[in-house]
């Protein structure tokens, strides 16, 4: 019988010892989520966990079910075909990776969590894994938005790391799901508070030839870059359906940025100036003013002139997706008007009123051209 100091010692290992230990050692992987950043999600690090001897090449990713008009359950398909036909259609998300509906079950093992899901979900989620998970396991968060407390506005990446009891890095940046699923160049940021090593983990289970992944230690600043700039895009939605043109949207860009800054920088002092110029920051937000769903879904609005509600856009348009920009206006503006900020931050209070029928689409410029 081997001991255990042969178990530790690879020295005194005989092979087949020797692969048992190294399989104790690498991490295991769980994406809680399967929409359509989330499915992508999955690809990445699933292609990554088949190169590298530090993780486990299983990826499990949480399906919440649902019944195709097949009538064939999502999990079943996506396991049967290695392709999520209805979120991320025509695209192999990889061999090693195992959709599970039982949240719970697909998570009891890992060390390694990636969260995405809408934010607006996170919270429910969290309750149901608190004290389910392993205690060493750390999480990173792709969800953009925030949580609007009576004290205050709590990042996703502060209520997952309260809820869960594990650290928290969060991963963002100029990242249109269907074009890095086609492994089209793209670049992600990942924010991290203490832990380094996490990090340079995160970049390793994420970094490809075709998505370049640095690491910043700016948990707030990249989260918030991610979570405001849907607020913007849905003002460039706007005036890409009242066909103001490109020179009043670059406008409406260049001062969603500034007052994305100013916002940060008054909720967390620590935000860096930096981050607005990493993937997370001004690129994040040109290509979601340029291509995102939160500026489609907008642009339909204004096209309507505001008459058709954008949770009926929404179900139009996203097929189950989630929109973010017009509940993250409201949560922006819910702690602007606490706080007596309204003044300070025009283009993110016009969105909230244009959003919930105060104010036409065409107000959206028509403060600036006041002046």
């Amino acid at each position: 019988m081997c001991s255990i100091s042969a178990f530790l010692n690879p020295y005194m290992m005989t092979p087949h010892l020797q692969e048992a230990r190294n399989a104790s050692l690498r991490s295991k992987v769980t994406v809680v989520g399967s929409g359509n950043w989330g499915s992508v999600a999955a690809k990445l690090v699933a292609s990554n966990t088949l190169r590298s001897t530090s993780f486990h090449d299983e990826v499990r990713m949480w399906v919440f079910e649902e019944t195709l008009p097949s009538g064939e359950k999502l999990t079943d398909v996506i396991n049967g075909t290695n392709e999520n036909v209805k979120y991320l259609p025509g695209i192999k998300l990889g061999k090693n990776v195992v959709a599970d509906p039982d949240l719970e079950n697909a998570v009891k093992d890992a060390n390694m969590l990636v969260i995405v899901t809408p934010h607006q979900f996170v919270e429910g989620i969290c309750k149901r894994l608190a004290g389910k998970i392993k205690t060493e396991a750390e999480a990173i968060s792709l969800v953009k938005g925030m949580e609007v407390k009576v004290d205050g506005p709590r990042m996703m990446s502060t209520l997952i790391s309260q809820q869960l009891g594990i650290n928290c890095s969060v991963l963002m940046g100029a990242n249109i799901a269907n074009e890095i699923g086609q492994e089209k160049f793209s670049e992600a940021t990942v924010g991290y508070r203490q832990n380094k090593g996490a990090a340079e983990s995160w970049v390793q289970l994420f970094n490809t030839p075709y998505f370049n992944v640095t690491s910043v230690q700016d948990v707030e600043g990249v989260e918030l870059c991610g979570t405001l700039k849907n607020v913007v895009a849905v003002a460039a939605g706007f005036v890409d359906g009242l066909e103001m043109g490109n020179n009043a949207k670059a406008a409406i860009m260049r001062i969603g940025l500034e007052e994305m800054k100013a916002f940060s920088k008054l909720l967390f002092p620590t935000v860096k100036d930096s981050t607005f110029f990493e993937s997370c920051g001004v690129a994040d937000l040109i290509t979601t003013c340029l291509g995102g769903r939160n500026r489609g879904v907008a642009e339909a609005f204004a096209k309507s002139g505001g008459k058709r509600s954008f949770d009926e856009l929404e179900q139009e348009l996203l097929q189950g997706q989630k929109l973010q920009g017009v509940s993250t206006a409201s949560d922006v503006y819910e702690v602007l008007s606490h706080r007596g900020w309204l003044e300070l931050f025009p283009l993110f209070s016009l969105v909230h009123e244009i959003c919930i029928g105060h104010l036409p689409p065409s107000a959206i410029v028509h403060q600036y051209s006041e002046h």
